[in-house]
């Protein structure tokens, strides 16, 4: 596909994009595979509590004298299947309503718009908060609803713009001509000429996402099950990370696995970037 030769063009001549898409690369293998290959022991040995890094423990280990390092390849699976359902669901609610009312207009546009701005000014977190109490779930797929209950209206309007700006385009028009159905015009004529902006969007909504879900744990909202970055955070600070340099590692571990991910992130979206729009290639 052209695609994928023109982003592996651009990840050769960007170096921080190269690793940025290699870092999430990783992460996803250590997602998918990482809780078949890495175990968290169940047995707890006192001695060995709070060890500091070495061969066997290249992170440490916990109060429990369990390694760092697996609970955090462990614990990637569930972040990211949050992040990236949450993705999902406000990428696909966002462009459906966006393109809809865009392309439509008239009363059902003015309407729908209507609500769209009533969730922009709903404070998200407060929201997702109170949600996340009440639901008390760490089923990933309703968190992913709570996660992305307002984070699609920002997306719908802007993509609303674009699609109001495409109607009047020659090949719009010649599609109407050609008696195209709803269905057709939106996912075949509209689509492909925001793709661009979903697909940064995408990005950005998964580590908006994951910061989200990691909080949300941290604060002690969201049932303590399983391993999970936020997990391990606030177990950390329950233990006095804070006030004692013991559990440093098992505290500033799951919070640099978080900072590394969405740098990474950041880096990767600059070569999509450079995909969509040949201006900004590295020549």
């Amino acid at each position: 596909m052209r695609f994928l030769s023109d982003l592996w063009r651009i990840l050769r001549h960007d170096k921080g994009a190269l690793i940025g898409g290699a870092i999430v690369l990783i992460y996803c293998l250590a997602a998918v595979f990482g809780p078949m290959l890495v175990e968290v022991g169940t047995e707890q040995d006192a001695s060995q509590a709070y060890l500091p890094p070495s061969l066997e423990h290249p992170l440490g280990t916990d109060s429990l004298g369990q390694g760092v390092l697996s609970q955090i390849i462990v614990g990637t699976r569930p972040i990211m299947i949050v992040g990236v359902l949450s993705a999902v669901i406000t990428v696909f609610v966002g462009v459906a309503i966006g393109l809809l009312t865009g392309y439509v207009g008239g009363v059902a546009d003015t309407l729908i718009m209507r609500v769209t701005d009533i969730f922009l000014t709903i404070p998200g977190l407060p929201l997702i908060i109170v949600l996340a109490s009440v639901i008390n779930t760490t089923n990933p797929v309703v968190l992913a609803f709570i996660l992305s209950i307002t984070a699609w209206a920002g997306l719908a309007r802007a993509i609303r713009s674009q699609a109001m700006s495409l109607r009047s385009r020659e090949f719009v028009e010649a599609a109407k001509l050609q008696g195209v159905s709803l269905g057709n015009m939106v996912g075949r004529q509209l689509l492909p000429n925001v793709g661009p902006y979903v697909a940064i969007h995408f990005l950005l909504a998964i580590t908006g996402a994951i910061y989200a879900s990691v909080g949300l744990f941290l604060l002690g909202i969201a049932p303590i099950s399983g391993n999970n970055w936020g997990i391990m955070i606030n177990l950390a600070m329950a233990q006095g990370a804070l006030y004692t340099t013991d559990s440093a590692f098992y505290l500033f571990s799951p919070m640099a696995a978080i900072v590394i991910l969405q740098v990474a992130f950041v880096f990767f979206s600059r070569a999509l970037d450079s995909v969509f729009n040949p201006r900004l290639r590295v020549q």
